[in-house]
């Protein structure tokens, strides 16, 4: 497969925007302690401690070296990362990598790609990084649970031959949290079996781990933003009061060509790469919201139409005099379809002997019921959501192609680990199993809905005659 971008050395910029125009938002980035340019050798503690949500609101949260987000891993394509990572949580926790394309020892699933990392106990995670784009980082026991608590963090990887003639550039972390009156964390499973069935969404919405964060921007000027959606069940559906956003990338680096949307919809692990250029008359504010999706049955009834994220507000600066739209393109070469194997899957929500329960297939998380891949295998799979919600499917460590219902690639064509799968609707998608073997998991990455059945594995070059092939 091919991972091009535009090519060519990338010139110094400088930037357009006023001294701190991010000073609100911006993430703390990671201590790279190793000397070598190639490498990135970070410490993270995963720990309780005190996080501000807002001025005059904290909650004791589970972080990643103190902070809600975790620290902002950097790194270029090829790197080498080395991340020594120690558990001062009461419970245990690994740390899965999500998107990124690593070897299984490394992918953090306890009982699978390595035990459990036990309180008190460390784990050395290390591999190298092939790919651009952002990823992002977050525990896989108990995963509901603990990404709730604030158990999240991003993970960039640049490409140095990579141009796209934006030099003001944010990560943004879209993520919420639920925080009863008495500022305490509420439990994740307040709700029982209904909330597991529908899918807990946190009472404050953040981004970079703040409520209502502000930017100061001059006007004219775009701005590259980096965006993860880390909840552990909403859907944020972007929009900016009529600026639109450009979209050149998403999950897996940049996209074929760039597209312009008012309004984008980012399911829960996905990524989107967009260029924004706000305009209005020096001090004047705008505002980025969440307005409110539709994935099933309760999810837009009786609520508030959208959530506010932050502000954007004018500086006094003559506007940008340039005002041409930045545009990438990629080449990426289409999976052949032909000779491809067939894997059907089939999501649906039944009556299990004490509670309703997601299954895949007729079956819950099984060792048993796992998909086969051969090294170097083309598998087509198409899944079925004959649920009431929808369901964003993540693979692990492995891109795939979205297909149409004509079985060719979506345009633009892009690389995918998450795809939305809409209530009662089927999604396609094409996916190579490289030399990569291991068993790899898949699952909805609406976290309650994981842990209430929609879990399974793919088993990469492994022979199991007791498996059946889906």
């Amino acid at each position: 497969m091919l991972w091009l971008g535009c090519v060519g050395p990338v010139a110094a910029q400088t930037s357009l925007q006023p001294e701190g125009w991010d000073r609100g938002l911006k993430l703390p980035e990671a201590v790279d302690t190793n000397p070598d340019p190639h490498v990135v050798e970070v410490n993270l503690e995963a720990r309780v401690a005190p996080v501000e949500i807002a001025p005059g609101q904290s909650v004791e949260a589970w972080t990643y070296n103190g902070g809600v987000p975790g620290p902002l891993i950097r790194l270029r394509v090829g790197d080498r990362l080395i991340v020594h990572f120690l558990n001062k949580l009461p419970k245990p926790t690994t740390v899965h990598w999500h998107g990124v394309r690593l070897p299984i020892q490394m992918d953090g699933v306890p009982g699978i790609s390595q035990p459990e990392v036990k309180p008190g106990e460390s784990f050395t995670y290390d591999f190298t990084v092939p790919d651009a784009g952002l990823f992002w980082y977050h525990p896989h026991v108990m995963s509901a649970a603990q990404v709730g608590f604030g158990l999240y963090g991003a993970l960039l990887v640049e490409d140095p031959n990579e141009h796209v003639g934006v030099p003001d550039e944010l990560v943004l972390v879209l993520s919420d949290m639920s925080v009863g009156t008495d500022g305490v964390m509420e439990s994740p499973e307040a709700g029982g079996s209904i909330a597991n069935m529908f899918g807990r969404e946190g009472t404050n919405v953040l981004v970079n781990g703040r409520k209502h964060s502000k930017l100061v921007v001059r006007s004219g000027a775009p701005q590259r933003w980096r965006i993860v959606n880390v909840a552990k069940s909403r859907f944020f559906n972007l929009d900016l009061g009529g600026v639109p956003f450009r979209q050149i990338g998403g999950d897996g680096g940049l996209q074929e060509y760039a597209v312009d949307h008012d309004t984008f919809v980012l399911a829960p692990g996905e990524r989107a790469d967009v260029i924004v250029t706000p305009r209005a008359e020096p001090g004047a504010e705008m505002t980025l919201r969440s307005v409110l999706y539709y994935r099933g049955f309760g999810t837009i009834e009786g609520r508030f139409p959208f959530d506010d994220l932050f502000t954007i507000a004018m500086a006094d600066l003559p506007p940008n005099a340039d005002v041409r739209a930045p545009d990438t393109h990629r080449s990426i070469e289409p999976l052949p379809v032909a000779g491809a194997t067939a894997i059907d899957l089939e999501f649906t929500l039944v009556q299990g002997a004490e509670d309703p329960e997601y299954r895949i297939t007729g079956a819950r998380f099984t060792r048993d019921k796992a998909v086969t891949a051969q090294l170097g295998e083309t598998q087509l799979w198409t899944v079925t959501n004959k649920s009431a919600w929808s369901h964003p499917f993540h693979l692990h460590g492995y891109f795939f192609q979205v297909l149409d219902e004509h079985g060719v690639p979506v345009k633009p064509m892009a690389w995918k680990d998450t795809v939305n799968i809409p209530f009662e609707q089927t999604v396609r998608f094409i996916v190579r199993f490289d030399d990569r073997g291991g068993s790899w998991m898949f699952h909805c990455h609406i976290l309650d809905h994981a842990e209430a059945g929609l879990m399974g594995m793919v088993d990469v070059g492994i022979a199991h005659a007791s498996h059946e092939k889906h």
